[in-house]
């Protein structure tokens, strides 16, 4: 996709600056986030949704059916529940049972769907699924808080709010699975649908389901213990709960794979940004709209807790820069020319990358009818950048390396500490893993994440031939250089596409690569366990399916 070039749009914020992990590792979620434009668009369709199957028994194993009912299609989950042994209760992708498992199913499933489902959707990775099935996943319950939910509910109480909030899920996935994993229908059968066809709905949809289900089956089991003295979780409560995930490094590799993926995603995010600041004032709707969504992030940077080393310090220096920007605000920054561009231009130099980001994100909540449009702009045809240009020159190669690749030029990437790691797929469960190049086997089986050292290796290359060498004649000598001769062609008219950071590096973190990709679906509270996996939570304080339609668009988030 080429940059936006809307006429009353000004200079997008330089790649240099917004394609460095420390940046991309402090993402929030925003109104172009896939979760948001999921609900925006089913309320805006007026979808129905329904739950036309509950058979779960008294030991809450079962099954259940969840429909969305569109204009013109619909999509159901089907739901398994399961009774897991605690013993066998993981967040690791070797686990091989969950306490509930899930497929998105293309239309309504019949009694022999669910069926055929039943024999292999609990089984995850060992089973099979269909072109019918848009996507597979599966869920455990967070053991602490589901218990005291129950106990409560089951004593006609209600669960305490602090215990909601602290953990904020009943249970967290721990994958979903979509665009032809394991059977699943490819993106392709996806693309040119309405409302499907934008990044990642079909699993965004599934994962809002799942919340549902979540609620359901703790009030299930309540009534199994309580009887007729059992309630039903309070409104206000009910909308604390969202869905917890556990994400590893299988993400990671996915925003260095679908490099044009990556630019349509963040060429709209830096357009809407571009938009606002754009804006010559702030009128008192919008200026409403930005302090109530301020005192939201305020409450939430408040709630929101870690463990991590790397993370506790940057919520503590988040907490403080949202306090110094509620004082800016109060002292009337909103009331000046220009006051969104002003804001961003202070946060540059009053506030680090987590509060800069998340103003950034802030800046765009009054201004929907500004920016819900580019969210049409975040999908992209990925084929059309394979091709490569084989009659382009040598020497015009080498200038697109000098002015978008200079990041990766200039590293020593022959010191141990710049090529300390590599990127590998592990044979059990054929998932991507990064091992200790000089301390581990395996490097002999590394996959094509090293950018900044392919694309230095081939600078070197193209300096050994005559400037005006075609690069169709040079690939049929140096075919190993394809995979990336077409990466610096992408990034030619891509700006976004390529991630300025040597991803073999001992400093690495790849929790900064799984945060950003997080933060476009729109989750929140990230939760580092180590600097290869974080815990998130998805769709808190979130409508559902049966207040989709009377909540305020988008107050939720």
């Amino acid at each position: 996709m080429e940059p936006h070039t809307a006429p009353l749009t000004p200079p997008l914020r330089p790649p240099s600056q917004v394609m460095r992990l420390a940046r991309m590792g402090s993402a929030h979620q925003s109104r172009l986030s896939f979760m948001r434009s999921l609900l925006r668009s089913l309320k805006r369709e007026n979808w129905a949704f329904d739950r036309p199957v509950w058979s779960v028994d008294d030991h809450g194993v079962g099954h259940a059916v969840y429909r969305a009912i569109g204009p013109r299609r619909t999509y159901s989950l089907i739901a398994f529940a399961h009774d897991l042994p605690d013993d066998m209760r993981s967040d690791r992708v070797i686990a091989t049972a969950w306490d509930a498992t899930f497929a998105l199913f293309d239309g309504t499933p019949d009694k022999d769907d669910i069926a055929r489902l039943s024999r292999n959707v609990p089984k995850q990775e060992a089973g099979r699924i269909s072109d019918r099935e848009l996507s597979l996943s599966r869920a455990n319950r967070s053991v602490r808080l589901w218990s005291h939910v129950v106990d409560r509910l089951a004593a006609g109480q209600q669960p305490d709010a602090e215990q909601i909030n602290a953990v904020g899920y009943l249970m967290r996935t721990t994958a979903v699975y979509g665009s032809g994993k394991f059977g699943a229908a490819d993106r392709a059968v996806l693309a040119g649908r309405t409302i499907m066809g934008a990044p990642f709905h079909a699993e965004m949809l599934a994962v809002w389901l799942i919340r549902s289900f979540s609620l359901d089956l703790v009030e299930h089991m309540a009534r199994v213990r309580g009887g007729d003295r059992a309630t039903r979780i309070a409104a206000p409560l009910r909308h604390r709960l969202g869905i917890g995930n556990s994400t590893g490094l299988g993400m990671a590799p996915f925003l260095v794979n679908h490099p044009a993926l990556l630019n349509a995603w963040m060429t709209a995010r830096e357009t809407a940004i571009a938009r606002v600041r754009a804006l010559p004032d702030a009128p008192p709707a919008a200026q409403a709209t930005f302090r109530r969504r301020l005192e939201q992030a305020r409450e939430n940077a408040a709630d929101w807790r870690s463990e991590h080393p790397v993370q506790i310090p940057r919520l503590e220096a988040l907490r403080a820069d949202l306090d110094l920007l509620a004082d800016r605000v109060a002292g009337g920054a909103l009331d000046t020319e220009a006051p969104w561009d002003a804001l961003m231009l202070w946060s540059a130099k009053a506030l680090t990358l987590e509060g800069q980001e998340q103003l950034a994100s802030l800046i765009l909540e009054p201004h929907g009818d500004l920016v819900d449009e580019l969210t049409a702009e975040m999908a992209t045809d990925e084929a059309d950048s394979f091709r490569i240009e084989g009659t382009m020159t040598v020497a015009a190669l080498r200038s697109l390396i000098s002015r978008d690749y200079d990041w990766a030029i200039g590293i020593d990437h022959d010191a141990a500490d710049r090529c300390a790691r590599f990127w590998y797929v592990s044979e059990e469960k054929l998932e991507p893993r990064l091992g200790q190049r000089h301390e581990e086997p395996g490097a002999e089986r590394e996959q094509p994440l090293d950018i900044s050292r392919a694309v230095h290796a081939l600078d070197t290359a193209l300096r050994e031939e005559d400037n005006a060498t075609l690069i169709a004649d040079f690939l049929l000598r140096r075919a190993e250089f394809r995979h990336t001769v077409r990466r610096v062609q992408i990034g030619a008219t891509r700006p976004y596409s390529e991630i300025r950071e040597n991803l073999i590096d001992s400093d690495l973190l790849p929790i900064d690569m799984l945060r950003c990709k997080l933060a476009f679906f729109g989750a929140s509270r990230f939760d580092p366990r180590s600097d290869r996996w974080v815990r998130i939570c998805l769709y808190r304080n979130a409508p559902f399916p049966d207040d989709l339609a009377t909540m305020p668009e988008d107050e939720w988030a």
